[in-house]
């Protein structure tokens, strides 16, 4: 139906019909609209013949003319960090350098969960570009209160629009068909006059209630902000996230030093000052609860004490209240912001979303989800895609394998757990979803650790692409699996022990050895509860290897001699001689080289009765070590080439790991020609493989090398390519060398 224009100087609008009879009003019917026109005669029905005039405009109806506006809330104070974002949506608001391409209004959608700034982002681009001029025909805001019990409806929008671009009750059309009209014709004659307006509009809810408030003109810019994503609308999103640990402890500095310029607690605390961001997810709405919590607190002083009654309470988002109100008088409570979002749920996504919130997972692929919720994939994309576009789940980066993966803020993550916690059937509901989580993981893990490197190394590319597969899985998926062991949930111990024995070979070979000390102390105690020697065994192997490996030696002894006891009780030789060798490197890495020496004779000769060729090869390996480690180089040669003899057909990837220590072996053995061979074939074998610490290791070595032999170009080669390999590993070449 088109919109029909009421006149716009003082006369009332008539409709006429074809049929009935004129009447005086009598005061028993009174139209709606304006007070000025009800009492008057009333020729609604009545039938006419020939013109009918208005007559005059009324006396007391002065003409109106646009006028420019400004109607912009105060800029938020201490406005931090979006750097990036601001400059974007100023670049989106800022005059075209020519006539505009299309007739529809610049649309810009500021979305993000509750408390994220939106609104003040928002509003410190519209100050900015108000400062600059860009919009004389006015800059006007509007609340449309989206997520309050009762939001504005779009009629109540345009009449308040229209009474800030001067149009007061003696004008305002009765009918909202042309109070609508009016609103538009009077954007456009701003429009023809060249007078840009920025029509700014909070808190948006329903996508229908913003068409009717949109210009029919491109001179004009629209910008709304949301808790939901609203992809109907043809509208350029910035979508908000947390800020980054430096804005966010800008922003409390800010707050505190707004208040009281001479406010310094924070430059002492900087430790507690990361934790209290942390512990605020880095959003701006708790960041400013926990400043207005400092500001009222100020007797007590330390940061550190907020940090420690946040972290004491029962739940975080409860915490995170203050008195009073901020400068645009909204509560500093950060649930009832958040518990808005969730009501606005159908039933069935809410749990679903307090089921992920209580499966302690950093993030998620869509499989996972799917066995969380008990949905197909397909069920759990589409739910995770509604999470998304309400904020309550952010996608990620997609893993290695270019698989969807998920995330659930910290604060979104407290506040849906206690919710669920609180139902006693989302209670259970959960307890299960941790069981289905853990079973899909040690599934996952077990299929996965089948494809590294130990036992047995194929280098087909076959093989290598496989492994390849399961480290790119366990690496997407790794702080999950450590945590999944430390559920503090008293739930199936049996799945935690195998789970963390089926992660011990990739922590070992990424080196990540504090996940790998973590996970071997909890399922120890596991283990031993079980009253499983074997388990218990085993996860004391790795456990002790791990305290070895990373750099504990002296806390490995115990935890190795109680794996070999265990192993012996068990009456498994070979395991026993595995203890021994890791009881060994522990030995020699706390610097008692004989009983370290001793020790690796002891497993060489067991997996020598056994006939185990490729364990004998790695006792005779670490036996060189030991030697090495004691000034014993030459011996240490003649052990590291027998351990290369018996790798060579067995295992390339430990061939290549004896012929790097062989190599460094000669080296100080002063035999620097076969050193730099046998570096050399080891880096050959050490590039084959996503190893990048023992990249790094050899190239390290054969740069010294070649240093020692005088070929200097070589050995700077040889230098950027360890740089590399440790940039990737994460550590640096000065700690390289020979791994003692």
């Amino acid at each position: 139906m088109p919109y029909r224009m009421a006149p716009w100087h003082g006369e009332r609008p008539l409709s006429v019909s074809p049929v009935g009879e004129g009447r005086v009003d009598t005061g028993e019917e009174r139209p709606t609209g304006p007070a000025r026109y009800q009492d008057h005669v009333d020729f609604r029905g009545g039938q006419f013949h020939g013109p009918v005039s208005l007559g005059a405009p009324c006396d007391h109806a002065p003409p109106y003319e646009p006028t420019v506006l400004s109607a912009l809330p105060a800029a938020p104070a201490g406005f931090a960090g979006r750097d990036r974002e601001l400059a974007a949506l100023l670049e989106g608001l800022r005059p075209p350098d020519g006539p505009a391409d299309t007739d529809a209004s610049v649309l810009w959608a500021v979305t993000g969960l509750g408390g994220m700034g939106k609104t003040a982002l928002a509003l410190q681009a519209a100050h900015v570009a108000r400062r600059n001029g860009w919009f004389t025909g006015g800059t006007l805001f509007l609340d449309l209160a989206g997520y309050d019990d009762a939001p504005v409806t779009p009629a109540q929008a345009v009449a308040a629009l229209l009474y800030a671009l001067g149009v007061g009750n003696a004008h305002l059309p009765s009918e909202e068909i042309d109070q609508h009209a009016l609103y538009l014709s009077r954007l456009a004659t701003l429009a023809d006059q060249g007078k840009r307006v920025l029509l700014l509009f909070d808190n948006v809810c329903e996508p229908g209630q913003l068409p009717p408030l949109l210009p029919g003109s491109a001179e004009h810019c629209v910008v709304f902000t949301s808790r939901e994503s609203h992809p109907s609308l043809p509208a350029r999103e910035l979508s908000l996230g947390p800020l980054c640990p430096q804005d966010s402890a800008a922003l409390v500095a800010g707050a505190l030093r707004l208040r009281e310029p001479g406010d310094d607690r924070l430059e002492p605390e900087a430790s507690s000052l990361g934790e209290l961001t942390g512990l605020c997810g880095h959003m701006p709405l708790a960041l400013q609860i926990a400043a207005a919590l400092l500001r009222h607190r100020r007797s007590r002083g330390r940061v550190a004490s907020l940090v420690a009654e946040l972290r004491s309470g029962t739940g975080v988002t409860d915490a995170l209240r203050s008195r009073g109100v901020d400068q645009y008088g909204r509560p500093l409570a950060l649930a009832p912001v958040l518990e808005a979002s969730v009501r606005r749920l159908p039933a069935d996504r809410a749990r679903a979303l307090c089921l992920l919130a209580q499966v302690p997972c950093a993030d998620y692929d869509t499989d996972t989800a799917a066995v969380i919720t008990e949905r197909t994939r397909p069920a759990a994309l589409d739910l995770l895609d509604d999470l998304a576009w309400a904020h309550l789940v952010t996608r990620e980066q997609p893993d290695g394998q270019g698989r969807e993966r998920w995330g659930i803020h910290d604060l979104v993550r407290s506040h849906a757990s206690a919710l669920g916690a609180s139902d006693p059937d989302l209670a259970v509901a959960a307890r299960g979803a941790r069981t289905r989580v853990r079973e899909h993981l040690l599934r996952q893990a077990a299929r996965c650790a089948r494809h590294m490197p130990a036992p047995v190394h194929d280098p087909s590319p076959v093989a290598v692409a496989r492994r390849d597969a399961a480290l790119a899985w366990f690496d997407s998926e790794r702080h999950n699996l450590v945590a999944a062991v430390q559920w503090p949930d008293g739930q199936d111990a049996r799945a935690r022990v195998a789970l963390a024995l089926h992660l011990a070979g990739y922590l070992r070979w990424r080196r990540f050895f504090a996940d790998w000390i973590a996970v071997g102390r909890t399922a120890r105690t596991l283990a031993h509860d079980l009253r499983d020697d074997r388990a218990e065994a085993e996860v004391c192997n790795h456990l002790g290897s791990a305290l070895s490996r990373g750099g504990r030696p002296g806390e490995a002894l115990e935890p190795l001699t109680r794996a070999a006891r265990l192993f012996r009780r068990i009456e498994d030789p070979r395991g026993e001689g595995m203890a021994w060798n890791n009881l060994g490197l522990a030995q020699r890495r706390a610097g008692t080289f004989e009983l370290a020496l001793d020790t690796h004779r002891r497993a060489r000769d067991r997996f020598q009765a056994l006939g185990d060729r490729w364990n004998e090869g790695r006792a005779q390996h670490n036996l060189g070590l030991a030697l090495d480690a004691a000034g014993r180089h030459t011996e240490a040669a003649a052990a590291f080439r027998r351990a290369c003899d018996l790798h060579r057909e067995l295992d390339r990837i430990y061939y290549g790991d004896s012929l790097n220590s062989l190599g460094w072996a000669l080296v100080a053995a002063e035999r620097t020609g076969e050193a730099i061979t046998a570096l050399q074939e080891s880096l050959r074998i050490r590039q084959e493989y996503d190893n990048w610490y023992a990249t790094g290791l050899t190239g390290s070595n054969l740069a010294l090398a070649l240093e020692s032999a005088g070929r200097h170009p070589e050995a700077a080669r040889a230098r950027a390519l360890a740089d590399e390999a440790c940039a990737r590993a994460g550590t640096r070449a000065a700690v390289y060398g020979h791994h003692h």
